[in-house]
């Protein structure tokens, strides 16, 4: 099983970019997928999450300017990220939660992509 994270890069405030994750090896269709984040020195954070049925979940700080997308067919999970701050900047990591429901915790995921930098200058 591999989740494959693409789409980071830097931009400037204001900005926008669009992740993506493809998972391949076997179907999350029925899985809570998330993305996370994690900047230098501090602990891995939730993002943002989708359950199977397609409720979301976002953390407060990125209410209203992200948002996450599934395609079940592709298997794939999407986060676009609008307006982004320098705050923003972190390692962004997809992440499969076999389980319906939206968990915030790291420790209740299965499997991580390999991460993909996100860097917001100011």
């Amino acid at each position: 099983v591999q989740l494959q994270a693409s789409g980071g890069g830097l931009v400037q405030a204001g900005g926008s970019l669009r992740l993506s994750c493809a998972a391949s090896g076997r179907s999350f269709r029925m899985y809570t997928m998330s993305w996370f984040r994690q900047a230098p020195g501090k602990e891995r954070e939730f993002v943002a999450g989708i359950s199977r049925t397609g409720r979301t979940s976002y953390v407060d700080s990125v209410k209203g300017r992200f948002t996450i997308s599934r395609d079940n067919a592709k298997n794939s999970v999407y986060l676009q990220m609008n307006s982004l701050k320098p705050e923003d900047t972190a390692v962004y990591y997809c992440a499969v939660d076999m389980s319906s429901e939206i968990r915030v915790g790291p420790p209740f995921y299965d499997y991580w992509g390999q991460g993909t930098q996100v860097t917001v200058s100011s």
